[in-house]
């Protein structure tokens, strides 16, 4: 990720701000158009579009004559302060070029890995290795009614025997969130409940009702809706986060293999102070 472009003349882009926004029709962008020169150094509509795309989001979605008047004046400012600029760079402005150039180079190189084409074989064979051997779990569809004590379940069981509609019952009866909703919890898999409830709905068949069950929250009357299988989902569900996976094991296995060929030698930091990497002021 490029590092976020630092404005130098905050009071020159805040005025550019304050220009009016006016409707453009979308164009398709020349690179290499100059918009300006300073001196012998041109400014092109090229560094401009990195000099947006660079830029934090909340000045990214500024209105785009703002925009392209505030990173014009901050390039020409820029390039201005740069030619007059005499003397040596400091060693730490140096060594960020440096690295800032090795870190982009080193960016290409993966993106032009991650951007190899995939054979659907490859896909496919992912997926399988994903999905084929995880364990199908069941799913349970209950609902219940959450009263305060034992005789109050017991009264509840009575008369759903006597052929009250649950629904009913837990909206008139049930003092738990779901009540209004009739008591439906919806669909859940083992472990997202507590132990005691558990037990009781997977020990129910379909159309069953409960004996009271007593948790932690009060008395439960449950009944259970019905059962599924959860099924692995089908490719094209996963098919982008397939694809993902593949080109970053491919990516990592090509810095794993760049990495070995190269001739490292990391005799150098042995013995050194590991705190050394925080004292900036030696590069002043």
């Amino acid at each position: 990720m490029q590092k976020p472009l630092t404005f130098l003349a905050p009071l020159a882009f805040v005025a550019a701000m304050a220009l009016p926004a006016a409707a453009q029709e979308t164009v398709t962008a020349d690179p290499s158009v100059v918009v300006a020169t300073v001196g012998d150094t041109e400014i092109t509509v090229g560094h401009m579009i990195v000099a947006w795309a660079s830029l934090p989001q909340q000045y990214q979605d500024l209105p785009d004559d703002v925009l392209f008047q505030g990173i014009l004046d901050q390039l020409v400012q820029q390039t201005a302060l740069q030619q007059q600029f005499t003397g040596d760079l400091p060693k730490r402005v140096e060594l960020q070029i440096e690295n800032e150039r090795r870190s982009l180079t080193a960016g290409e190189a993966i993106n032009g890995i991650m951007e190899q084409p995939l054979s659907e074989e490859d896909v496919q064979a992912a997926y399988e290795e994903e999905y084929s051997n995880v364990d199908q779990e069941k799913e349970y569809n209950a609902s219940h009614i959450l009263v305060e004590t034992e005789e109050a379940a017991l009264a509840v069981v009575e008369e759903l025997a006597g052929g009250a509609e649950f629904a009913a019952v837990a909206r008139e009866k049930s003092t738990g969130p779901s009540g209004p909703n009739g008591g439906q919890l919806g669909w859940f898999g083992t472990g997202a409940m507590v132990p005691e409830f558990e037990a009781a709905v997977i020990a129910l068949e379909p159309g069953a009702v409960s004996a009271p069950v007593k948790t932690q929250f009060g008395w439960h009357v449950i009944t259970l809706n019905e059962t599924r299988i959860q099924e692995a989902p089908a490719l094209e569900e996963v098919r982008e986060e397939i694809e993902m996976q593949i080109r970053q094991v491919r990516a990592q296995a090509k810095i794993e293999e760049v990495t070995s060929m190269a001739d490292v030698d990391r005799s150098g930091a042995e013995g050194v102070d590991t705190s050394v990497i925080k004292q900036v002021t030696v590069l002043e």
